[in-house]
């Protein structure tokens, strides 16, 4: 590919991240954590970046984090963190990765902040359960992402569940082979059902993340049958439409705000996963744009 076309091509994506990343700064994503607070949703904050393995930028990332728990106190700002654990070491070793969450969750846990340890591509499943089981005999605070495109799931949740762990349920936006994950979205949809009807079932807390408006409806269903503490969580800038009449409806939501200039990659997965969020992007902004 030429190099202009190259940059005509992220030019034309930057566009489209610019509906649900909050910017490049921490100022402007606490801005858009102050907003998400004033419609009545909690705010999860997630720096982008992932895969590092210069120890010098994992320690700015944990510096990032650190400064970030601290303004979301002095903002006043209801929500949390959420928490690549390659941006934070998992690429360098499971001990360094450990030894940084530990330091960004003891912090966050004295302000309040619930912090959610995000998942990444398989490869790093095993040792992110084995980093968030640790850590959760420690904290009690703390959330871990399930995918529902890994066949895998069904018995990592009850693993999770036997553990007491609060669990947020995704589709998954990662690519994976066809031995590892189902390709299909109605493979992954049905999936999706299964599990989140067993954390109706069995789950104390947990996160039902998603902007598929079936999956919303069975969950606020399931929710008729099972009186559980749990919360819908939606990115910033889908859905829009969808996130004020839940917040009447009484359920608890959260809004996602990615911030950072690392948005290339993270664009380009929210992009191929179900090739809905295009879709859901234009409802969002014909929406917000109505008179």
């Amino acid at each position: 590919m030429e190099k202009h076309e190259s940059t005509l091509i992220e030019k034309v994506l930057f566009k489209i991240a610019k509906q649900w990343i909050a910017g490049d700064t921490m100022e402007e994503a606490l801005k858009s954590a102050r907003q998400a607070n004033a419609n009545g949703m909690n705010a999860i904050l997630n720096k982008l970046g992932e895969h590092v393995t210069s120890k010098a930028q994992v320690s700015q990332t944990v510096s990032d984090y650190l400064t970030l728990v601290s303004n979301l106190r002095k903002s006043k700002i209801t929500g949390g963190l959420s928490i690549k654990p390659t941006q934070v070491g998992l690429a360098i070793s499971t001990k360094e990765c450990l030894a940084n969450l530990d330091n960004i969750i003891e912090k966050a846990l004295q302000f309040q902040s619930f912090v959610w340890i995000d998942m990444e591509s398989s490869e790093y499943t095993d040792d992110t359960f084995k980093i968030y089981l640790n850590l959760f005999e420690k904290y009690e605070r703390l959330g871990i992402v399930i995918q529902a495109n890994l066949k895998r799931t069904l018995n990592d949740l009850d693993m999770l569940l036997k553990n007491g762990a609060k669990i947020r349920l995704v589709k998954g936006a990662y690519h994976e082979n066809s031995k590892n994950a189902y390709r299909t979205r109605h493979d992954v949809d049905e999936n999706y059902k299964k599990l989140m009807t067993v954390l109706f079932e069995r789950a104390n807390e947990f996160a039902i993340a998603t902007h598929d408006s079936k999956l919303i409806d069975l969950a606020m269903d399931l929710s008729k049958k099972h009186e559980k503490k749990f919360e819908f969580q939606l990115l910033k800038g889908i859905r829009d439409e969808l996130k004020p009449i839940l917040v009447k409806s009484g359920f608890e939501v959260s809004e996602y705000i990615p911030y950072g200039t690392n948005w290339l990659p993270y664009s380009i997965r929210r992009l191929k996963e179900r090739k809905r969020n295009i879709l859901l992007l234009g409802s969002s902004f014909i929406h917000s744009h109505r008179v």
